[in-house]
């Protein structure tokens, strides 16, 4: 029984041998085919890197954006308050010279 097994399973790998055999022009349009999707799959890869940096330096210089206008909001406001409290200032000291 053993032996009978063997055979088959011989004779089956014969077989998928023979049927594997490839001419030269499969051998090259195969290796064709893959070279060309190698490619596809590097020019894809290179695409994907280059969005990946636009989206990034687009992103840094939103955030340069905010960073600016939050800083000059700042600055405005800290102007105002400023001015605020010297007319407040100015409005105590003409109230104080009055009543004297």
């Amino acid at each position: 029984m053993k032996i009978n097994t063997t055979m088959i399973i011989a004779a089956g790998v014969v077989a998928l041998a023979a049927c594997n055999k490839k001419s030269p022009a499969e051998n090259q349009a195969s290796a064709v085919e893959a070279n060309a999707a190698n490619t596809a799959e590097n020019v894809t890869a290179v695409a994907n890197n280059e969005a990946a940096n636009i989206m990034n330096s687009a992103e840094n210089k939103a955030t340069a954006v905010k960073s600016e206008a939050k800083n000059e909001a700042s600055a405005i406001k800290n102007a105002g308050e400023n001015k605020a409290e010297a007319v407040k200032s100015a409005a105590s000291n003409a109230t104080a010279n009055k009543s004297k």
